[in-house]
């Protein structure tokens, strides 16, 4: 089997459902989840405790990418965003169902099931989230 469609299996849960983690001790949260805080320095996983984010933030940067990588050259222009999360964590991800002119900084954003990639080589198709503007926040 690929290692990258292995590895992709292994991360279902955070890209399918956006499940971070929080410190039991100081309460922050994460994305993607942390087997130890870096603010208060708890370590033992028994002191963080899955956390599922809301799926809702905010744009604080982005850029458009003109020439796409490898497998994505067909979508190109696109939009990739840091979005700040209401929860706290910032999470990349590519902005959809907008005009890339209409992206900008402070735009509220909701997460979206999508398609990432498909792999040619072993047939499987990719999914995840990626944000759209909130319709109602």
């Amino acid at each position: 089997m690929d290692s990258n469609v292995a590895r992709f299996w292994r991360q279902i849960p955070q890209r399918y459902n956006l499940i971070g983690n929080q410190c039991g001790s100081c309460n922050k949260i994460f994305f993607p989840p942390r087997e130890s805080c870096p603010y208060c320095r708890r370590k033992s996983m028994e002191k963080m405790h899955p956390y599922q984010l809301k799926g809702k933030g905010e744009v604080i940067t982005y850029t458009i990418i003109h020439v796409g990588p490898k497998d994505f050259e067909e979508q190109v222009p696109y939009p990739i965003a840091i979005i700040r999360m209401d929860e706290g964590p910032q999470i990349t991800g590519q902005i959809v169902d907008c005009d890339y002119h209409k992206v900008e900084i402070g735009m509220r954003v909701e997460t979206t099931f999508r398609r990432i990639q498909e792999d040619g080589y072993t047939g499987a198709i990719y999914y995840g989230y990626k944000f759209k503007p909130c319709s109602v926040d």
